[in-house]
């Protein structure tokens, strides 16, 4: 008897314990997909039955003002990229309950598309695995990657001649690299750290950690931060005096999202980024993340083959350099024996 007492107790509070959260049936109410500069209203479901006390959105964990219960999300103030709403729901009985909600906002204008035209050819080291470009006081500046190969060098660009080189310790796979503030910021890619040097020496003088970034693709700077990608769709701003990241934008076009960004470069207000293992380069408005251009580059590869079978996989375009003071851009690929300047062609 005591037996089936104590069976009777456990199902009732199973029963009552199921029917009290039966009364929290609560969801935010959004859209899973947006445009940018849409103005989205977010809410509650309306099959909660149960009286609310206070409601309290965040967006990327940030509060918001709400009223009723509700808001307006202007997605213009956040960019292209996925938003995490949540809420903080109290009840009347002192509970409380947080709900979460995913929204992605595509980018609200088709992208210019690009072809390219050829000025000059320039010869480069086909021994180099490149990973960052670029072009300063009438030199190129080259970081190599590969464990056991990864190297700092500067170049002279109508040669090809490496005049200076410091090669990375081999327990580093080099990755991209900017010259900010007369310091060379050359990042690594899994050891979660990068590396500044001096830029007339070459000298190593500090390191920095990648404080919320996992790893270190390309890098490149605007008149006021250091630009990094880590491979995904995120693009980091970094405080050059920290190397502290500091935010990030993801780049989408308006119909997807942009992955395995690669080596940077910032000109004349864009980011320009490569695809890893694609002929492409991205324009990218660093503000909202908007993909703005594609400039496609098979051509080149083509081009490129020519004089050289591209015997490995990852003999792939990588590495833009931009001369600001002559408007030059120049390209070139892991492996390539040349460096090509190219002037852009939008397409009708």
């Amino acid at each position: 008897m005591k037996t089936m007492n104590k069976i009777s107790f456990l199902l009732l509070s199973i029963i009552m314990f199921t029917s009290c959260e039966s009364e929290y049936k609560l969801s935010i109410n959004a859209p899973s997909k947006a445009i940018l500069k849409d103005k989205i209203k977010i809410n509650l479901s309306e099959e909660n039955n149960y009286p609310i006390d206070e409601v309290t959105f965040f967006v990327n964990g940030k509060e918001i003002t709400s009223t009723n219960s509700s808001f307006i999300l202007d997605t213009k103030n956040y960019g292209t990229g996925k938003l995490s709403i949540s809420a903080m729901v109290a009840f009347g009985d002192q509970k409380s309950k947080r709900l979460n909600k995913s929204i992605e906002i595509l980018s609200n204008i088709p992208f210019e598309s690009y072809d390219f035209k050829i000025l000059n050819t320039y010869p480069h080291d086909g021994n180099a695995y490149t990973q960052g470009l670029e072009y300063y006081n009438g030199f190129l500046y080259e970081t190599t990657g590969q464990y056991g190969e990864s190297s700092l060098r500067k170049v002279e660009l109508k040669t090809g001649k490496i005049l200076q080189k410091t090669d990375l310790s081999k327990r580093y796979f080099g990755e991209g690299m900017t010259i900010f503030n007369d310091k060379i910021f050359f990042l690594t890619w899994k050891a979660n750290k990068g590396f500044t040097y001096d830029l007339e020496t070459l000298e190593l003088k500090n390191e920095f950690l990648y404080n919320k970034s996992k790893e270190g693709w390309g890098l490149t700077h605007s008149k006021t931060e250091l630009i990094k990608s880590d491979g995904t769709s995120k693009i980091w701003f970094l405080d050059p005096n920290t190397q502290r990241e500091k935010r990030y934008i993801e780049a989408y076009t308006d119909k997807q999202s942009l992955n395995k960004l690669n080596e940077l470069e910032f000109i004349n207000g864009k980011i320009y980024a490569n695809y890893w293992q694609k002929p492409l380069i991205a324009i990218i408005n660093p503000n909202n993340g908007v993909v703005e251009g594609i400039i496609n580059l098979t051509g080149l590869v083509k081009e490129m083959e020519k004089s050289q079978k591209l015997l490995k996989e990852d003999d792939v375009l990588n590495g833009i350099a931009f001369d600001e003071k002559n408007n030059r851009m120049f390209v070139t690929g892991k492996n390539w024996k040349k460096l090509f300047e190219i002037e852009l062609i939008k397409k009708q």
